[in-house]
């Protein structure tokens, strides 16, 4: 394809997987399922297998089946997001970040509470590295090891987390503003 062939298909994927992504925030599962298995076909044709936009679009099939509590099918998409991340870029590539925040969303959900542990860390130290320690984008992650410690019953840890977080967004933002309330 054409450079600009390519670029209209795009701007096309792009619009698909935006009314996907509306589909699966109004819980209209099968329709955004849909609309993710074209996007992701159709990229997977016009674009290499491991372009960043194919990439994304697995990413959020994981997040539909994550909705649909198809969990084995979550966790295959976002294994395959992190593997193809991995090798496209960069283990250390911010882009990965998200996917491995995913997996421990995951295994937490699933209360494989030790692999949730090694994912959220892992996020927060690349996350660390990548921005300034203070940056808003580890605030969830802090905030994410607050609920697995909560959900292995480790209050002070859990409080110790929770605490970090909103001390953070104190800092970040107003003390008014709607994150830290």
């Amino acid at each position: 394809m054409k450079f600009e062939e390519l670029k209209k298909k795009k701007a096309i994927l792009d619009a698909i997987l935006l009314l996907g992504n509306l589909y699966n925030d109004q819980d209209k599962l099968a329709k955004a399922k849909k609309m993710y298995e074209r996007t992701l076909r159709e990229k997977e044709e016009a674009f290499d297998l491991k372009h960043t936009l194919t990439l994304i679009t697995i990413n959020n099939l994981g997040l539909l089946y994550t909705n649909q509590g198809k969990l084995a099918k979550t966790k295959k998409m976002y294994e395959r997001a992190l593997q193809d991340y991995e090798e496209a870029l960069d283990l250390k590539h911010t882009s990965t970040f998200d996917i491995v925040n995913n997996l421990g969303d995951l295994y937490n959900d699933q209360g494989k509470l030790m692999e949730a542990k090694k994912m959220y860390e892992r996020t927060l130290r690349e996350k660390k590295k990548a921005f300034d320690p203070k940056h808003t984008s580890t605030f969830d992650i802090v905030n994410n090891l607050g609920n697995l410690y909560a959900n292995q019953g480790k209050l002070m840890k859990t409080k110790k987390m929770y605490k970090r977080t909103l001390h953070k967004k104190e800092k970040a933002f107003d003390v008014e503003h709607t994150s830290t309330l």
